[in-house]
């Protein structure tokens, strides 16, 4: 199976708005009768765990769990492409492919579980943007609710407009959810609530059926301001590509900055060396399975 790569946030919509973009992981899974085995190729590879501690297995057991069956071994190959700590949605990503990857080889239907895959991938990253991009494709809006049995997330996918042209621009610096979010206010002031309320609302029309809507809607006061500290190249980028009318955000946690063009080229003399210029397209079909 392959999971798509996904950017969070999009400007104004904190741990709201997400959208997929086509790079991949792929996972092949197989049940044993024992034991448990992890290769990774390419991206983490000799970074990061090949037992339990695998984030993929992480959320494959979580989703043994909620189907309530287990197998007795698993052999699993993880090959990368979605770049760790760049904002770019790698843990919603490994999240995703591993509670499908389970919900596949217990033999059930994929498109039918989506609802129960989206609370097991999403509770992994306490959030559903990334996860519902990655699970869903295209453009997503998500959220967090409290249910009678605890917390829960939905997410509505929407078709995102055929003129929308993602180009990611990747610095070889990596950064961390945790930090970036330690940075951030607990209150904020109303006119700046207001501010990205409005913005947002705008993000769903710019994404969907209004690109020319596209800079006004990706204006943020509300948290990417506050992450200058963690990555100042990066929102220094950001500000040079917005300076000259280019659509541009913090992708996700950052520090990869995002440009969203609806049309024209992206001014690559604004850009410089630090950062690797990476079109991307939009991915359409989320994670998609395929067995044999």
């Amino acid at each position: 199976m392959r999971v798509p790569a996904s950017s969070a946030n999009l400007g104004p919509g904190f741990d709201t708005l997400g959208l997929a973009l086509g790079r991949y992981d792929e996972i092949e899974a197989s049940t044993a009768d024992d034991g448990l085995v992890v290769e990774v190729v390419g991206e983490g590879a000799g970074g990061v765990p090949l037992d339990e501690g695998h984030l993929v297995v992480r959320a494959m057991r979580a989703a043994f769990k909620a189907f309530g069956d287990t197998p007795p071994g698993l052999r699993l190959r993880c090959t990368n492409e979605i770049p760790h700590g760049r904002g770019l949605g790698s843990s919603a990503a490994a999240s995703v492919a591993g509670a499908v990857a389970a919900a596949a080889l217990l033999g059930r239907d994929v498109e039918l579980e989506r609802e129960l895959l989206l609370q097991v991938a999403a509770m992994m990253d306490g959030h559903a943007d990334n996860a519902a991009a990655s699970l869903l494709g295209g453009f997503v809006v998500a959220w967090k609710y409290r249910g009678n049995n605890g917390d829960g997330y939905g997410a509505a996918r929407l078709e995102p407009h055929v003129e929308l042209q993602p180009v990611a621009l990747i610095p070889s610096v990596e950064s961390s959810t945790a930090v970036t979010r330690q940075l951030l206010p607990d209150k904020v002031p109303l006119a700046d609530a207001a501010f990205t309320a409005s913005r947002t609302a705008l993000g769903v029309c710019a994404f969907t059926s209004r690109p020319e809507l596209m800079f006004a809607a990706t204006e943020d006061r509300l948290h990417q301001p506050y992450r200058r500290p963690a990555y100042p190249e990066s929102l220094d980028l950001m500000e040079r590509l917005r300076e000259h009318g280019v659509p541009a955000v913090i992708s996700g946690a950052g520090p990869t900055v995002l440009a969203l063009l609806t049309g024209g080229e992206l001014p690559l003399d604004l850009v410089g060396s630090s950062f690797a210029v990476t079109p991307l397209e939009v991915d359409r079909h989320g994670a998609v399975v395929q067995t044999g």
